[in-house]
């Protein structure tokens, strides 16, 4: 064989094994979500039945964009405790809990999150963030580098508008009741809803 053939030989092997590897990094806010579910969307706390199912979002996520997807759910563990049942049902779900502890006012879920979204600035792999808050837009921009895919998962009425002006730059919303689908029952939302996608039978 000769050397240029080679070369591409290796190139395309390498291409292959890029492709077979690449990943879906999905990071939850869980405290973001969960916030924005019982205070903007309920106006309560939420029930169980009334949360949302976080099996049915990486499954969105693999689905999506067809390829294997690392979920990341960082949960706030500054009083020294752990919600154990919560983090047992997570790894059953094949979730890496990210339990952090901080001192003081620090917001060590959103740190969190933004160390790892500039850590992911190295690593080839698409980036999926389930949360609506406006301190991940600087981590957010630096990964719109037209090499991979970025999207957010909220509620799109509730999500931060800086985060919605990055739809120009090649951001991809997706709604948690609407594309994903990750509730089983209706969540009682009032917002502008295209006339495509008017079901009428919802509110009968």
């Amino acid at each position: 064989m000769s050397d240029s053939a080679t070369t591409h030989a290796t190139a395309h092997a390498t291409a292959h094994a890029t492709a077979q590897t690449r990943q879906t990094y999905l990071l939850v806010d869980g405290e973001n979500i969960d916030a924005t579910l019982g205070m903007s969307v309920l106006g309560h706390r939420p029930a169980p039945e009334e949360r949302p199912r976080w099996d049915r979002i990486t499954e969105f996520a693999s689905r999506t964009w067809a390829q294997p997807t690392r979920g990341l759910f960082f949960l706030n563990a500054s009083t020294g405790q752990m919600p154990m049942s919560f983090v047992q049902a997570l790894l059953a779900m094949s979730y890496h809990p990210i339990p952090l502890a901080g001192t003081g006012a620090e917001k060590v879920v959103d740190i969190g999150i933004q160390r790892t979204l500039a850590a992911l600035k190295d690593r080839p792999g698409d980036v999926l963030l389930a949360s609506h808050d406006g301190d991940f837009l600087p981590q957010l921009a630096e990964l719109l580098d037209g090499e991979r895919r970025v999207g957010v998962l909220c509620f799109r009425e509730f999500v931060n508008a800086g985060i919605t002006d990055l739809v120009s730059s090649g951001l991809q919303l997706f709604d948690l009741e609407d594309d994903v689908a990750a509730f089983n029952t209706p969540l009682p939302r009032v917002r502008i809803i295209p006339l495509e996608l008017f079901d009428p039978t919802r509110y009968l």
